[in-house]
Parts: C-alpha cells; sequence; structure tokens
C-alpha cells in the first residue's frame, strides 16, 4: 500500500459492503518505535481474540518510525496509513508514545514503553532553557495535553508514585489515571522458571557466564559513550567461560541504520558476539544473563529487579527522576571503569536488592494483566469475558537469526 491509498476495510463507510464479520468494536494500535510497538504487543492480546473486537495498527509519527512497518508486515498486521487513521473514528485508541496523539478520534490508553518513567524532559534539539529540576518526561502537560485537552482517556501508570508526579506536573491529568503496575515486570518474573531452557537456546555450557550489555540510545548510553566496550569485553573475557552479548535500544538502529550497526559489530559478531535484531525479544536475555552492564535504561532496571548483578555507565549528564528504578541503580550499583581489566570487575558486582527495585518499578506486581484488560473494556463498553490467561513467559531466544548479513 503507497502513502496515497486508503483501505476500504474493515473502517469506513462502505466497511460492510466487504467485511464478512460486521459490528466489531475497533481498535487502533498506534505504534510508534519498534520500542513503543513491543509494549503494546504486550497488551493487545487481551483483547485481539475477542471475536466482538477488531484490531488495525498504524505507523504514528515519530523520528524513530523507521523500521515499525516492517516488523508489523512481519507479524501480519492489517496496517492502516496514518493519513486514513487520523481521519477515522475508532472505539479505542492504544499508545505507548505521544506524537501524532491529538490528531486522533478515539478514547485513548496511553502507556509507557519503558521501566515506568524515570528520565526527565531534555532541552530540545535547538537548545533552549537548563531547568534546575526538569519535569519528569511523560508526566508533563508538553506530552499530556494539546489546546487545553488532556489527550488520554485512560493514562496507566505503573507505580503510585508517578501519581504524585502527576499532581504536581499535569494535575489535570490525575482524573484520567489508573494505576496498573508493570506488564513487562510481570512477564520477566513468569519467566524465571524457563531460566535454563533460554540459556539452553542460546547454547550456553552449563559452567558459561552470559554478560549482557544493554544500551539506551544517545550520547548517555553505553554505545555511544564508550564505543570501544564491546570489543574490549570480547578481547578480554575468554570464550570458553563467557558469552557475551549486545542489546541495543531500537532507537540507536534506526538512527543510525541496521545495516551500519552490524558494520561497526561485524568484528565482534566473528568472535561470538550474540546481536539481536531490535524487533527479536530482548527479556529472555535478561533472564538468561549472569552478569548486566548497563546504564539508566529500562533494560538494566528490568534486570535488577529480577535480582541480575548489574555494573553501570557512571556520571551521566542528567539524573533519573527520584524514586524511580534508575535512580535506586545510580545510587547503589557498582559502576564499571573500561580503563581497568573487566573480568575482575564483573566477578566482585553485587546486585541492588531485587525487591527493593521491583517495588520501585511496580506497585501493582503481577497484577497489570488484569488491570490493564480490565480499563481497555471499560473504555471498549463491553463486558469481560469470562476467560481469565496467565501471565505467559516470553519465547525463547532465536539466534539463527542474529548476526546475519544486513
Amino acid at each position: 500500500m503507497t502513502s496515497l491509498e486508503w483501505s476500504s476495510t474493515p473502517v469506513g463507510i462502505d466497511a460492510n459492503h466487504w467485511a464478512s464479520r460486521t459490528g466489531c468494536r475497533t481498535v487502533l494500535v498506534v505504534a510508534h518505535s519498534i520500542a513503543s510497538c513491543q509494549r503494546l504487543l504486550d497488551v493487545i492480546e487481551y483483547v485481539e481474540s475477542d471475536p466482538r473486537v477488531q484490531l488495525v495498527f498504524t505507523v504514528a509519527p515519530d523520528v524513530f518510525n523507521h523500521q515499525v512497518k516492517r516488523l508489523l508486515d512481519r507479524l501480519d498486521a492489517l496496517v492502516l496509513p496514518w493519513h486514513q487513521a487520523i481521519r477515522e473514528r475508532f472505539d479505542l485508541g492504544l499508545a505507548a508514545a505521544y506524537g501524532g496523539l491529538h490528531q486522533l478520534h478515539a478514547p485513548l490508553l496511553l502507556m509507557a514503553h519503558g521501566a515506568g518513567r524515570g528520565k526527565r524532559v531534555r532541552p530540545g534539539p535547538y537548545g533552549g532553557p537548563v531547568l534546575a529540576d526538569p519535569p519528569v518526561y511523560g508526566l508533563d502537560a508538553q506530552r499530556l495535553t494539546h489546546g487545553g485537552r488532556v489527550l488520554p482517556t485512560a493514562l496507566a501508570l505503573s507505580h503510585e508514585h508517578e501519581l504524585e508526579v502527576l499532581r504536581r506536573q499535569c494535575p489535570e491529568a490525575v482524573e484520567a489515571a489508573v494505576v496498573v503496575g508493570d506488564p513487562c515486570a510481570d512477564r520477566l518474573v513468569a519467566s524465571l522458571p524457563w531460566r535454563h531452557d533460554y540459556r539452553r537456546s542460546l547454547g550456553l555450557g552449563e559452567r558459561q557466564e552470559l554478560v549482557v550489555v544493554s544500551s539506551t540510545w544517545g550520547r548517555d548510553g553505553v554505545f555511544g559513550r564508550w564505543p570501544d566496550l564491546l570489543p574490549q569485553l570480547m578481547t578480554q573475557l575468554p570464550p570458553g567461560r563467557y558469552r557475551v552479548a549486545a542489546l541495543l535500544h531500537p532507537a540507536v538502529w534506526d538512527a543510525h541504520g541496521h545495516r551500519q550497526i552490524r558494520a561497526w559489530l561485524r568484528d565482534c559478531v566473528d568472535v561470538g558476539l550474540l546481536l539481536p535484531d531490535p524487533t527479536e525479544d530482548w527479556r529472555s536475555l535478561v533472564v538468561a544473563a549472569d552478569h548486566v552492564i548497563g546504564d539508566h535504561g529500562s533494560v538494566t532496571a528490568y534486570a535488577a529487579a529480577i535480582g541480575r548483578p548489574t555494573l553501570l555507565l557512571p556520571e551521566l549528564r542528567s539524573a533519573p527522576a527520584p524514586g524511580t528504578p534508575q535512580h535506586l541503580l545510580a545510587a547503589g550499583a557498582n559502576s564499571l571503569d573500561p580503563r581497568r581489566p573487566l573480568p575482575p570487575q564483573l566477578s566482585l558486582a553485587k546486585g541492588v536488592d531485587q525487591q527493593t527495585v521491583m517495588a520501585a518499578l511496580t506497585s501493582r506486581p503481577g497484577n497489570a494483566r488484569v488491570l490493564l484488560r480490565r480499563t481497555m473494556y471499560r473504555l471498549l463498553q463491553l463486558t469481560e469475558p469470562g476467560r481469565h490467561r496467565q501471565t505467559a513467559p516470553v519465547p525463547a531466544p532465536r539466534t539463527r537469526r542474529w548476526g546475519g548479513p544486513a
């Protein structure tokens, strides 16, 4: 479908002429980036199998939306062009980012796509005033309102602490807020019993240790700050004892291009680096890991919350928001010094108390599925079906796809 084409089904004034099943509630899944799409894919299954519900997807405006259409096509999703999506009405919209939301015509359920809302608002690309206490990103009026109107009908929060921040930063949105917990954290916990299966899928020996290097996007991330870290690890860590995997934020891949990232890391991949495509589910590697080297990104917070020893990138230019898992890690985790030998630092690393991190991550542990599902059916104005499934473990890693040709 070209950007100028228009889908005749399953929405639109003539859709009933072509559709085999009519009268469904329509849900628009608003995918801004691979990272936000991955969060939405966890959540849509709560309603997707209901015969009263029809899901359609669209790719929303975002700096990092280059590969989203490719992912949705691979998932066999029905994708409406953005210019059509903003001219149709839907019974529910689902989003985990912010671009273009004011153009939609649907009751909107808005959620975070990472480990809570721990980042501060950054100055724009062309500068701007540097605030002594910048607002927390995603709980601020700039993101949540437009033209005096609160955008989300329901704003999903992972923690009561976020509700307190919201009251200070955007009190007009408090009425829309609902504390639901963190669906990603719940899936990680559900996946813990499968650790040995994940390790076997990765080809790890019984005595091998998996080192996962996680980098968020931007100049403060591991990949931006320490471009030589992965080559150093591949050189210094004995391959018989260690395997190394790199989890680069999807925005890193989008900002530089998939071919370029693979070219930069080709020598590392040739000597055994595991480099999952950003569309793959990263969580099995975190469950399988023995060590995690990371930064202020969400993956590091999730890893610490399930008890993985973590080493952090030191000296962030902007501190995470107080009370968040990222803030606890910045205060309590060991720092990695790339100028010193790396193996001794791995062996001495200790995990931050996982219960404390998990308690900062979600105030509704194990309940995100139930609470989000309830919220979605309330917005759809449908009764919930009686079927309640348990939170499923994440799929096993598919290593045959990693590190292949561009």
